[in-house]
């Protein structure tokens, strides 16, 4: 059988980056001074659109970073202008992901608004030694916004039970399968998807969302799909 036989018509990729390209270009080679990794991948967006349709994705939510303070503006700027000439495109807004008090009235905005966050909360790919993530902070988090919908990428991966935990208890916990649940992942980082059982997407259907980390991930769209 085929990638293509295999594809689900009109899915949504719930993980996709889109920036500007001298971003892009920054963020992949500080991805492969670090883990060596290769991209082949155009980052334009027009490009990113026709690889996912000709994958049978409908829509895609995409995903900018602000990777250091004063950019987080002129980003979101950028992403919604894109966004305003796609069909496809659900943008997203970033701010400097910092611990820190002054994030509090970006939530307070999701709660009023009633629109979703995403945390890279886990600590994949290389983040096993940085204070700032992990689910002890995740929890932090919840506890003084249990209101706002919030999604840990990644499955948390190597902290996926205890994020999976986080999801079964608490019903506006998400999180996306993407890279995490790639057929090819342990090339990459050291994790076996298939430590995580099958029945875990039945229990939690509708909770875990599918999602690629297009196109900053080191192996072709087929392989995340899988």
């Amino acid at each position: 059988m085929s990638t293509g036989e295999r594809l689900v018509a009109g899915a949504n990729d719930a993980h996709v980056h889109l920036m500007p390209e001298r971003l892009m270009v920054a963020i992949r080679a500080a991805l492969n001074d670090v883990s060596g990794w290769e991209f082949d991948y155009s980052t334009h967006r027009k490009a990113i659109e026709s690889t996912l349709r000709d994958h049978r994705i409908d829509q895609y939510v995409a995903l900018p970073y602000a990777h250091k303070p004063g950019v987080a503006a002129d980003l979101n700027g950028w992403v919604l202008e894109a966004a305003s000439n796609s069909s496809m495109c659900i943008p997203f807004a970033t701010v400097h992901p910092q611990d820190d008090p002054r994030l509090d009235p970006a939530y307070e905005l999701c709660v009023e608004i009633d629109r979703p966050v995403l945390h890279h909360a886990g600590n994949a790919p290389t983040f096993e030694d940085r204070p700032h993530v992990g689910t002890d902070r995740f929890r932090q988090f919840r506890e003084r916004f249990p209101e706002v919908r919030a999604c840990c990428a990644h499955v948390g991966t190597s902290e996926y039970e205890e994020f999976l935990d986080l999801a079964r208890t608490d019903e506006n916990v998400f999180l996306d399968t993407s890279f995490a649940i790639s057929t090819v992942v342990g090339r990459h980082v050291d994790f076996d998807p298939s430590s995580i059982d099958d029945t875990v997407f039945e229990d939690l259907a509708g909770r875990i969302m599918y999602g690629s980390d297009f196109p900053i991930m080191p192996h072709t769209y087929e392989r995340e799909y899988e």
